[in-house]
């Protein structure tokens, strides 16, 4: 009888650290994917229902800032019920018009974090968990220079949803899409040109020297991993 009873809690015991290992890697496989899954049913979502995204007019963005200093975007993390019952066409506010970023092909619309080391690890990861990092060294819009700006990024493949999410979708900018900056209470818009996908190591692009003002935006490839570097390249369109 002793001896069943032994039995009986040592499988009890082993069930039960079962059980828990299989929760443990359940939770972080979500961890791991919920943000980039929600990304991508969010846009398919929005390709099925034909639905766009425009940056709002300067009036709306005016009246946004002069009723928060911290306006949050129209579409929000987290909420993909809005994507079935909004109109075909939505209105996108900067967060910010200090220094943020909006795309409208992919909805992406984050703050941007200036002067960051990208040789710093600590520096920049911690600000990619507040938006985009804008690299030090770098120009700013209207200076007529290069300017380069980085976001998704992640030490390992687990932590890749406890940073910035706004590139997850980066690669799905195509040649002639606009990328919108807004810096200093006004708008800068830039048309892309390219992209490259490039090694971690190669660094060169950071210096990229033109005669016209452009951006590069950077960020991990594929999704969710360091393996690679996917790069895109804009100019600054004439007005």
């Amino acid at each position: 009888m002793k001896k069943i009873k032994t039995d009986f809690i040592r499988v009890l015991l082993l069930r039960t650290f079962g059980n828990f290992l299989i929760l443990s890697s359940l939770f972080f496989i979500g961890k791991m994917f919920y943000l980039p899954v929600q990304a991508e049913v969010r846009f398919y979502i929005d390709q099925y229902n034909h639905r766009s995204y425009v940056v709002a007019p300067e009036e709306i963005i005016e009246q946004t800032q002069e009723t928060s200093q911290n306006a949050q975007p129209i579409i929000e993390k987290g909420s993909l019920a809005k994507a079935f019952k909004d109109e075909n066409v939505e209105l996108l506010v900067p967060i910010n018009t200090d220094f943020s970023i909006v795309i409208p092909k992919i909805a992406a619309n984050a703050p941007i974090i200036s002067n960051v080391n990208a040789g710093d690890e600590k520096e920049y990861l911690d600000a990619l968990q507040k938006g985009v990092a804008h690299t030090k060294g770098t120009a700013f819009p209207g200076e007529g220079g290069h300017m380069f700006f980085f976001a998704h990024s992640t030490d390992y493949i687990w932590n890749v949803g406890t940073y910035n999410a706004v590139f997850y979708l980066l690669y799905k900018l195509e040649t002639g899409d606009e990328i919108n900056l807004f810096y200093k209470g006004k708008r800068y818009v830039y048309t892309v040109t390219g992209r490259e996908i490039i090694s971690p190591d190669e660094i060169d692009y950071i210096r990229k020297k033109t005669n016209k003002e452009f951006l590069t935006l950077q960020t991990c490839w594929p999704p969710g991993t360091t393996l690679k570097r996917l790069l895109i390249f804009a100019e600054r369109k004439v007005e």
